[in-house]
């Protein structure tokens, strides 16, 4: 072989040592993607309260407070509502906390774009979410479909149904394999009907109050009479009262799924 036939052989030998290191690195990284643990937010499609013309919307905070905590954790969120695409959000919604987070995009081409029940594949998400705002007590209750998927990640999955605020409402009528109401013998909580104005107009459309439907499902109801964070956290079913306690809601998650992580593989169903 000659010096430069032998030259040119090493270079194609690094050349090929250089892509094949890089194209090993990208499928690193898309594996690592890919197999990127993910959180479903459910988010009302309804504008507005019953059949009133009173505007309804996501609490958008109760979105942030918890999507920073599962991003910060390493879980990818994606958003389905029932009817799919924008959802609502009323600048009476958003808090001086988070009125900055409406020009992140990460957050609001999730918000403005959401998934429909029927796009969304039950079998990728290790946990629920769902999201409060008044408009929490239309659209998702009662839509089959999402009831379909919540129940898939927690008997199937193994994984978290969680709630916050009005988003307790959302979870009220999840019924198991067995029959049995999700709620049945758990400590739930969410926004009390104690806390509404009952006097206003939008608390007439309401379809049902919050801790009666909880408590007539066997779901043991609680409360405390303040604004502070209040959690509560039973087996994989985990609910908070009121805004102040999104992000106490998501931390939660996350340690209930670190602690179930050794003990039972995705994938694989679960009794509590």
């Amino acid at each position: 072989m000659t010096a430069s036939r032998y030259i040119l052989s090493l270079l194609f030998l690094l050349i090929g040592n250089l892509t094949g290191g890089v194209c090993q690195a990208d499928a690193a990284a898309n594996a690592r993607r890919a197999g990127q643990e993910r959180v479903l937010f459910v988010v009302s499609s309804t504008k507005l309260h019953g059949s009133s013309a009173l505007p309804a919307s996501v609490s958008f905070g109760e979105v942030v407070h918890a999507w920073d905590t599962f991003h910060a954790a390493g879980y990818a969120v994606d958003f389905v509502s029932p009817d799919g695409g924008d959802v609502p959000i009323l600048d009476a919604y958003v808090s001086d906390d988070v009125e900055a987070r409406l020009k992140d995009a990460r957050i609001m081409t999730g918000l403005r774009n959401t998934a429909t029940p029927d796009q969304i594949e039950p079998a990728r998400y290790r946990a629920v979410y769902y999201v409060g705002g008044s408009n929490a007590m239309y659209g998702v209750p009662e839509n089959a479909a999402l009831q379909r998927i919540a129940l898939h990640v927690y008997e199937r999955n193994g994984g978290v149904v969680s709630a916050v605020c009005h988003g307790t409402a959302g979870i009220v009528n999840l019924t198991l394999a067995g029959g049995q109401s999700l709620l049945a013998g758990k400590r739930i909580t969410g926004f009390p009907e104690q806390h509404e104005d009952r006097d206003a107009a939008y608390f007439r459309e309401f379809p049902f109050l919050m801790g009666k439907t909880v408590t007539a499902r066997g779901g043991v109801f609680s409360a405390i009479d303040a604004e502070d964070p209040y959690v509560q956290v039973d087996g994989r079913v985990v609910t908070g009262q009121n805004y102040a306690s999104a992000r106490p809601v998501a931390e939660a998650v996350v340690e209930v799924l670190r602690k179930n992580a050794s003990k039972k593989p995705a994938g694989s169903a679960a009794s509590n």
